[in-house]
């Protein structure tokens, strides 16, 4: 639907404050809420979980099924316009809200990241554009297809075409017994089978669009996993290669154009080996909200991605990004929660709070935990930025701070 800029601090027609909704409660729709508050917005949660992050601070808080319809009628007649935190949202409940209200991203560009054969298509019809391919996949629904997989394509990574996140739902095999095996270990589902590539490295690029087609990028992001789960994320000058990161930011902005996108989308890349002594572009996956990988923008930028989240569903410009400072962002899972001195709690000890105040006596450090009421083994529960003036002091800080926590080296 097409709006006029949302003004924050003004009243909508029906003669309440503008309202901006969320589907879902996670960290991510917590930090849209806090951006949207401290603009003047109010704010409407639609989550199940009576203790969700987003819905603990948020003017209205919807504990229902995201499909629930009467959950999704009363978030409509609160909100002025509506966004996502997550992807696996249903693409229904959004084209539902859409028939009266402006929501960005669209149902469509949602469902597009919800299913990775739909996503490998959409980086296929991009390539053209912007360069930048997927790695050699195949899909697999059924038993023919399997058989059918050629062998250049082995060894991959078998990953499930839908659901899966941090890892979950993917398995590496090496030959085609392994990808059997693998297939039925996965309930036979719809999959995706993708070649494994030489990695050199990984990287994410955050874009802003909106509804105008104006487009802004974030500083390209270095990032490395642990366990499919993001680690560690570098941003400063000389962290991605130049010509590499000018590759990547200019393939997002097409994927995002290409899909007519609204809002803050992230995709992600792996630097691969180009048998030449050089490297390349691979791309791999797209998030249509905000993304772990962006979060030093809250402390080492003059503009957050949640702000620009906000200024791209409110319908307001949306200024280029600067970075003011070098920055490394540590993600905090609930693993932490249960070391003590870096040696894992026996069954039955209760959680205890990481050393804070050492950390953030440290120069440059900030802490933001996302109000989750419990801790476990992989929960995502916070992050930290370091900021400083320089990448050698920047480097020097986080190397002490993840000393202090017992996590792994800066690699």
């Amino acid at each position: 639907m097409s709006m006029q800029p949302l003004l924050p601090g003004n009243l909508s027609s029906a003669g309440q404050s503008i309202t901006l909704g969320v589907m879902g409660g996670g960290q991510l729709g917590r930090m849209f809420v806090q951006a949207a508050q401290a603009m003047g917005y109010f704010t409407a949660v639609l989550d199940p979980d009576p203790a969700s992050p987003a819905g603990l601070i948020s003017h209205h808080h919807i504990q229902t099924a995201y499909d629930d319809p009467a959950g999704l009628a009363e978030l409509a007649k609160l909100c002025d316009a509506v966004t996502t935190e997550f992807e696996n949202v249903p693409a229904p409940a959004l084209r539902k809200l859409a028939e009266t209200r402006p929501v960005a991203p669209s149902a469509d560009c949602v469902a597009v990241a919800q299913d990775r054969l739909q996503e490998k298509a959409h980086f296929v019809q991009c390539a053209p554009i912007s360069g930048v391919f997927p790695a050699p996949y195949a899909g697999i629904e059924t038993a023919e297809q399997l058989a059918a997989v050629t062998d250049d394509l082995l060894p991959g990574i078998l990953k499930t075409a839908r659901l899966g996140y941090d890892g979950k739902g993917q398995i590496r095999v090496k030959n085609r017994a392994e990808l059997e095996a693998a297939w039925a270990k996965l309930g036979g589902v719809t999959c995706v089978l993708e070649k494994l590539m030489p990695l050199q490295s990984e990287c994410s690029v955050l874009v802003a669009r909106g509804a105008d087609g104006q487009t802004v990028c974030f500083p390209v992001q270095a990032n490395t996993h642990h366990d499919g789960i993001l680690a560690i994320t570098e941003v400063f000058e000389g962290a991605v290669p130049a010509e590499l990161a000018a590759r990547a930011q200019a393939s997002t902005v097409a994927v995002a154009n290409h899909l007519n996108y609204v809002g803050v989308l992230c995709v992600e890349y792996f630097v691969v080996d180009n048998g030449a002594g050089g490297s390349d572009l691979i791309v791999n996956e797209m998030a249509p909200r905000p993304h772990n990988s962006g979060h030093y923008t809250q402390n080492a930028c003059d503009v957050s991605q949640f702000e620009v989240q906000v200024r791209a569903l409110a319908g307001l410009p949306l200024n280029t990004p600067r970075q003011h400072s070098p920055s490394i962002m540590v993600n905090l899972l609930g693993d932490l929660w249960f070391d003590r001195n870096g040696v894992r709690a026996q069954a039955g000890e209760q959680p205890v709070s990481p050393p804070w105040d050492a950390v953030l006596a440290l120069p440059g450090t900030h802490l933001h935990l996302y109000g989750k009421t419990s801790a476990r083994k992989g929960r995502k529960m916070g992050h930290l930025n370091v900021t400083g003036a320089t990448v050698a002091q920047v480097r020097a800080t986080t190397a002490k701070a993840l000393a202090l926590l017992g996590l792994p080296p800066l690699p």
